[in-house]
C-alpha cells in the first residue's frame, strides 16, 4: 500500500520547491485573477492612504487624518485575496492505469494536486479535498495550515482506485455540497460520455464557482504507441477487444483529438479552464505553463 512518504520523498519536495520559486511571481496574480470576478467586493482590507483626488468617493476620506493634518486623504482598500479551494479527485479504476510511465494517472494527479495545495497554502488560502468514483467518497475540510499538505496526501495515499465512475453524478454532488463560491480543481481522465459531465460543469459555474478541469490521460492513451495485434481492456468493466494496432491507430488518434476538442470548446464557452495533460509531461512544468497562460489571459 502506498504511504504519504512516497509522495513526500525529497525529490518531490524539491520539485515542489522549484515549482514555487519558478511560479511565485505569477501565483499571486493567478489567484488574484480568480478572486477578481465572482469574489470581488465580498470583503476588503485597509491597505494605505493616498491624497484625495477629484472623483474619489468622499465616504472614503479619513477624517481623523484630516483633523491632524488639515489635508484630505482617502483610505485605499484592496480586495481580500483569500479564496477557498477544493481538490476534487477521480478515484475510479481507470485512474490506476499506466502503460510505461512511472506514474499512474492517479499518481500524476496527486503530484499535481500536491503542488496546487502547496501553492494555495503558501498564499494562506484554505484548501480541502473531495474524492469520488460513482459518488463522493471522502471529504477533507478546507484549511490554510501548512500541515494540510500532509493531511491531503495522507488521505490520497491510502485510497486505491477501484470500480466504475460516475463523474457527472459526483460533480453534481460537489455542486450541492459547496455553500460558498469556491475554486474547484478537478482531476479526472474523463472516461465517460461528455454531455452529462459538461452539464455538471455548467451547474458548478452557474453556482458561481471558478472551475479548473485537469484532464489527465496516460501517455499511451494520447499517443497509442502499440504495434501488431493487441488486446485492449476497459479497466472499469473488464471488457476486452482484440485489434490490429496499425489499422486502428489513425481512427483512435482522431477520436481522442475530437474528445479533447469537445471539452476545450465547451469549457471555453462556459468559462471553465480546461487543462489537457498526459503522464509524460513533468507536472511542475505543466502547472507552471498553465499558470503563465492563465495570468497572460488575466
Amino acid at each position: 500500500m502506498a504511504t504519504a512518504e512516497q509522495y513526500l520523498k525529497p525529490e518531490v519536495i524539491n520539485q515542489i520547491k522549484r515549482l514555487d520559486l519558478r511560479a511565485q511571481f505569477i501565483v499571486k496574480g493567478f489567484l488574484h485573477g480568480l478572486h477578481a470576478s465572482p469574489f470581488h467586493g465580498f470583503s476588503v482590507e485597509f491597505s494605505e492612504h493616498r491624497k484625495y483626488t477629484p472623483g474619489d468617493d468622499p465616504k472614503d476620506i479619513d477624517w481623523l487624518v484630516y483633523a491632524k493634518t488639515d489635508k484630505y486623504y482617502v483610505k485605499k482598500f484592496e480586495a481580500e485575496t483569500n479564496i477557498t479551494g477544493y481538490l476534487v479527485m477521480d478515484l475510479s479504476r481507470s485512474m490506476g492505469y499506466t502503460y510505461r510511465q512511472e506514474l499512474t494517472k492517479l499518481d500524476y494527479s496527486i503530484s499535481l494536486a500536491a503542488a496546487l495545495c502547496y501553492l494555495m497554502i503558501h498564499q494562506q488560502d484554505p484548501v480541502g479535498l473531495l474524492t469520488f468514483d460513482q459518488q463522493i467518497r471522502n471529504s477533507l475540510a478546507p484549511k490554510a495550515r501548512r500541515s494540510q499538505l500532509g493531511n491531503v496526501l495522507s488521505l490520497l495515499a491510502n485510497l486505491q482506485p477501484q470500480g466504475e465512475t460516475d463523474i457527472a453524478n459526483s460533480l453534481t454532488q460537489v455542486a450541492a455540497m459547496l455553500r460558498h463560491a469556491s475554486l474547484v480543481m478537478i482531476f479526472s481522465d474523463l472516461l465517460a460520455e461528455p454531455e452529462p459531465v459538461l452539464e455538471a460543469l455548467y451547474r458548478l459555474r452557474h453556482r458561481g464557482h471558478d472551475v479548473i478541469l485537469f484532464h489527465v490521460l496516460d501517455e499511451a492513451e494520447v499517443r497509442f504507441p502499440f504495434d501488431g495485434m493487441v488486446e485492449l481492456e476497459d479497466p472499469e468493466n473488464q471488457q476486452r477487444l482484440c485489434l490490429d494496432a496499425a489499422a486502428f491507430r489513425r481512427d483512435y488518434l482522431d477520436e481522442i483529438e475530437a474528445f479533447r476538442t469537445t471539452y476545450r470548446r465547451e469549457c471555453s464557452q462556459a468559462r471553465v479552464d480546461y487543462v489537457p495533460l498526459d503522464t509524460s509531461m513533468q507536472f511542475d512544468r505543466a502547472l507552471t505553463e498553465y499558470l503563465v497562460s492563465r495570468t497572460a489571459r488575466g
